[in-house]
């Protein structure tokens, strides 16, 4: 009991880390980040071009005759990336992109999700499990996740809740597969479980999600406090504290809550435009207002 006891405390570990944010960013290094996604995008071409996708398994198998090689499945679909000046190309896999009830929409890169999945490295077959998928479904926000689980998980939609009794259950939700550069997951550094430089394959099941979800609770979903436009709302800090806007409950530092500098009084502090000098700024990311309107 005890072995096994240590050893689900260390697959929880491990999961943990597999999602994790990638914070290994170093200004002092000098690796050269626009090479490896070159090279890693040669390495994903080449193991698409060599393996297919087995439906009655729902696994990757090496390419035999008769198959069709993921590369020209239509299935596969790919998004261009620009991730810190460099580009990259993620490939996803779509078995189904998700029927969710209620209706709900594709999540944003700042909405959390509900899956289950594993993480595997690119390899010959598709039998080297790093993260297993095979444990309750757990949430993550994708904002704190490695950047090719932030988009990858836009392509698909949740399922419909069928529980009765006993455990939550879902049906007809996303499901497909991830191929990440290295440059959008653990980059050059890696991590406890990750070597570095290492794409990654995984298989995902998105059962839920939650729609505009607002991590700081101040009335404006985490999506749209991205006041520079460039989609990223981890880059905006309008008070310069080091606390990004989406997780910062005092956007401008002039003392008021985010959520009470709403003038009308509608719920949305986005709307409100108190100062003449500055028609155009929002309330919330105007330090010269500090009018509190919660009581």
């Amino acid at each position: 009991m005890n072995k096994r006891l240590i050893l689900l405390l260390s697959l929880a570990f491990v999961l943990i880390y597999a999602c994790g944010n990638n914070n290994n960013d170093n200004p002092a290094d000098n690796f050269d980040h626009a090479a490896q996604a070159v090279k890693d995008n040669d390495s994903l071409l080449v193991y698409l071009r060599n393996n297919y996708y087995d439906n009655s398994t729902d696994s990757i198998r090496p390419l035999v005759a008769g198959q069709t090689a993921l590369i020209d499945d239509s299935r596969l679909m790919q998004e261009q990336i620009t991730e810190q000046d460099v580009d990259y190309t993620l490939y996803y896999f779509v078995t189904r992109v998700g029927n969710p009830d209620p209706v709900k929409g594709f999540p944003t890169v700042a909405d959390s999700v509900l899956t289950r999945y594993d993480g595997r490295f690119m390899a010959k077959t598709d039998s080297l499990v790093l993260f297993d998928r095979r444990v309750t479904p757990l949430w993550f926000t994708l904002t704190s996740v490695i950047r090719g689980w932030s988009f990858g998980f836009t392509h698909f939609k949740g399922g419909r809740n069928i529980t009765s009794n006993g455990p939550i259950t879902y049906a007809d939700g996303g499901k497909g597969v991830l191929f990440i550069p290295s440059g959008l997951a653990y980059r050059n550094l890696g991590n406890i479980a990750v070597p570095g430089s290492a794409p990654l394959i995984f298989h995902i099941d998105l059962y839920d999600i939650i729609e505009d979800t607002d991590q700081d609770n101040d009335g404006i979903p985490s999506i749209l406090e991205d006041p520079d436009g460039d989609g990223d709302p981890r880059n905006d800090d309008t008070d310069n504290d080091n606390v990004p806007n989406f997780v910062d409950t005092d956007d401008d530092g002039d003392g008021v809550r985010t959520i009470d500098e709403d003038a009308n009084g509608d719920g949305d502090p986005t709307n409100d435009f108190s100062d003449p000098n500055n028609p155009t700024l929002p309330d919330y990311l105007n330090p010269n207002i500090t009018t509190d309107h919660s009581n």
